[in-house]
């Protein structure tokens, strides 16, 4: 089982650039099938679920073919209806297939989503929505057997402003006959970058990055080229890398709105940050403040994929911090590893009481979750002694080559078996 060997202590610095982001990369994917098309699709980073979506694409007929950061998408072979039960229990995005698939063929047999044990993620408002929308849905053994005789336009208001929810509604409204309003719609910078996408296929949607998106269904798709936006969540986490060891970064290749939540509780923290255009500078301040209060929130609040770093790092700042988790009821794991290595963390419910100590030591942790994983490599730069970070799977289903990213600006990391 691979794993991380840090040993902390170093002042990170250098240049970087953030690649696309996963969580545009998949529904984006996803999307594909829509189309009966090709698609090429540039700045796609190599994790492990794009890898999964490449062959969930491949067990349904389409033609892919990955050359460095590009993929590329022939639907048009598609001849299967059955999304692979093993690849979807790898990966909880495969869900929004549902939607793209009753889109093109109108039927499709998917198993309930895996992916990161962070709490419960039902998919209700999916199967709700897409009911309304004229879908049949059979639940048998935990497989969804799906058809339509053809999806109509609905108003849909959802009870949460889920992304996957959200995305999934939209996929199915693409050819939907009539117009589909989503209200109470996730805001996300994903939801928008899917909706380029779409349009530049020839779909009419409006309204994403708002909480009331309009899709009217067409037919007629065309071939398109699209450019994956910047990892946010990636960006964030080098940010933090940054801050955690006093260190000096500058991310290139950025979208500073969609970080601005991050900004600025890291500025409350006494990191300063300079930031113009599509590049951002990151220096991390001698002695790090707590933060009297860090909700996470839907977006534009505070990304509850970005908790489990901002923990790391205010388990070293001067002072208390509360962190409040209001997106997932399970989301603090890493917690419990955090404490092995010196932190002071007490976990009441969804609330997190961190009280900062002088400094971490270097231990055995193990990574439970994506973020949480992340977290406790960060952790270990700033820890005395050495830090061994095993399951490293899941760091790398969100993060492509992080520890090289990290040796490159200075850190003491290597990758072992």
């Amino acid at each position: 089982m691979e794993k991380y060997i840090i040993n902390g202590g170093n002042k990170l610095s250098g240049e970087t650039s953030v690649l696309g982001a996963k969580n545009s990369v998949l529904p984006i994917l996803a999307a594909t099938v829509i189309g009966n098309n090709r698609s090429t699709i540039l700045n796609i980073p190599n994790l492990r679920d794009v890898e999964i979506m490449e062959h969930i694409l491949l067990s349904l007929g389409c033609i892919v073919e990955r050359i460095g950061n590009t993929i590329m998408v022939d639907s048009r072979p598609l001849n299967s209806i059955v999304i692979p039960e093993d690849l979807v229990r790898e990966m909880r995005s495969s869900i929004i297939l549902m939607g793209a698939m009753l889109s093109r063929v109108k039927e499709v047999v998917i198993t309930y989503p895996g992916g990161c044990e962070i709490g419960p993620r039902p998919i209700d408002l999916h199967l709700k929505a897409l009911r309304h929308m004229g879908a049949e849905i059979e639940e048998s053994y935990g497989q969804l057997y799906c058809k339509t005789n053809g999806l109509k336009g609905a108003d849909i208001q959802l009870d949460y402003p889920s992304v996957g929810a959200t995305e999934n509604i939209i996929l199915a409204a693409v050819t939907a006959s009539g117009i589909t309003v989503i209200r109470n719609a996730a805001r996300e910078p994903e939801i928008i970058d899917l909706q380029n996408y779409l349009n530049k296929l020839g779909a009419r949607v409006s309204g994403a990055g708002t909480s009331v998106i309009t899709i009217e269904g067409v037919k007629e798709f065309k071939d398109v080229t699209h450019t994956i936006i910047p990892d946010r969540i990636v960006a964030g986490t080098l940010m933090v890398a940054s801050a955690i060891t006093g260190g000096d970064i500058i991310l290139k290749n950025v979208i500073v709105d969609h970080l601005l939540s991050i900004i600025a509780k890291l500025r409350e923290t006494g990191t300063l940050i300079y930031a113009n255009e599509n590049t951002i500078k990151v220096s991390g301040p001698k002695k790090l403040n707590s933060i009297e209060m860090l909700q996470t929130l839907p977006y534009p609040g505070f990304p509850t994929d970005m908790q489990a770093q901002l923990m790391a790092l205010l388990s070293v700042a001067n002072g208390t911090s509360i962190i409040c988790e209001t997106v997932f009821e399970n989301r603090y794991k890493h917690a419990e590893e955090l404490t092995r290595m010196g932190a002071n963390i007490k976990i009441f419910g969804r609330v997190a009481v961190v009280k900062g100590v002088k400094e971490l030591t270097g231990a055995k942790v193990t990574a439970k979750d994506l973020r949480g994983g992340a977290a406790l490599t960060l952790a270990g730069l700033v820890s005395r002694g050495t830090t061994e970070v095993s399951q490293i799977f899941h760091i790398e289903r969100g993060y492509e080559n992080f520890h090289t990213i990290l040796q490159n600006l200075g850190a003491n990391i290597v990758k072992t078996n």
